[in-house]
């Protein structure tokens, strides 16, 4: 188990992370907050430097360039889903009021703003649909998203020392 395969580990966890969230928009019905839909596509940004670090293979440095690149996806997607879990933990009468769909906003404001009004979260954000074990999908997300910037940073380097032929 190389590089390549490792590689292709990483991407094929973040595909199934995002088939997941498929299955509870469609399946369940679940409809994502804007938050949510920031998630998918840090998962998404982290996702494909793990296909492309295992159609490539490059050797040295271009391997800790695919794997920054995961990192920075999926370390953007870890700090969203961080915020979206404290605000789901907040006191009832502290979470901020409920605020517009994500698609007026896009049609409302410019990009960087509605960034930032979405990284604020509001009250959409903070209720919790859907758990397991205790955990909230974004709780899930959080560890997930923690273990693929970990798998990101041991790409490089783990394979080959695990799987040398010394």
């Amino acid at each position: 188990m190389g590089y390549r395969l490792w590689a292709l580990w990483g991407f094929g966890c973040a595909a199934g992370a995002m088939g997941f969230a498929l299955y509870v928009q469609y399946g369940l019905g679940l409809e994502p907050c804007p938050m949510c839909v920031f998630q998918r596509v840090a998962m998404i940004a982290g996702a494909i430097p793990f296909l492309l670090a295992a159609l490539h293979a490059p050797g040295g440095a271009g391997r800790w360039v695919y794997s920054g690149l995961a990192v920075a996806g999926h370390g953007a997607g870890a700090l969203i889903a961080g915020r979206h879990v404290w605000l789901q933990s907040l006191p009832a009468d502290q979470v901020p009021a409920c605020g517009p769909a994500l698609d007026y906003l896009l049609d409302l404001m410019p990009l960087a703003e509605v960034v930032q009004t979405v990284l604020r979260g509001d009250g959409n954000c903070a209720v919790i649909d859907w758990s397991f074990l205790g955990l909230s999908l974004p709780g899930w997300t959080l560890i997930g998203f923690i273990a693929l910037c970990l798998w990101a940073l041991a790409n490089p380097w783990l394979p080959d020392r695990l799987f040398s032929k010394d």
